[in-house]
């Protein structure tokens, strides 16, 4: 099992930019950080919680939604047991909580949100237009 914490949300005016990072713990026997694929949702008030970016256990393939094409970049350090979603050129329509999701069985459908075991608390990312 892996605990997920998020953070490095906040308030930034439209067109800058956050750095969230996902900070992993693994428990129980046999638990390693690296075997797990990772990724990033977001839910926005009233709105469904959906997929912005996922990233392979190794950090060799990534897969972003269109609308982080570009815009954001996911990484991981399993050195660290981290991941990361740097976030450039931010709209107000990305306001939302943002949570770190992890995949204990590299599930192909990588965009949705079942395909994830293990979710953080989310951390409020808000964009002033």
């Amino acid at each position: 099992q892996v605990q997920l914490v998020e953070s490095g949300g906040g308030l930034v005016q439209a067109g800058g930019s956050l750095r969230l990072s996902c900070a992993a713990s693994c428990t129980g026997p046999g638990c390693i950080f690296a075997s797990y694929a990772m990724g990033w949702f977001r839910q926005a008030p009233e709105k469904n919680r959906e997929f912005v970016a996922h990233i392979n256990w190794s950090g060799g393939t990534t897969k972003y939604a269109e609308s982080a094409k570009g815009r954001f970049t996911i990484s991981r350090d399993n050195d660290k047991n981290m991941v990361y979603l740097e976030m450039n050129s931010l709209k107000f329509e990305d306001t939302a909580v943002y949570y770190c999701a992890a995949d204990s069985r590299w599930r192909f459908r990588v965009e949705s949100y079942e395909s994830y075991d293990f979710w953080g608390q989310g951390t409020q990312v808000t964009v002033s237009s």
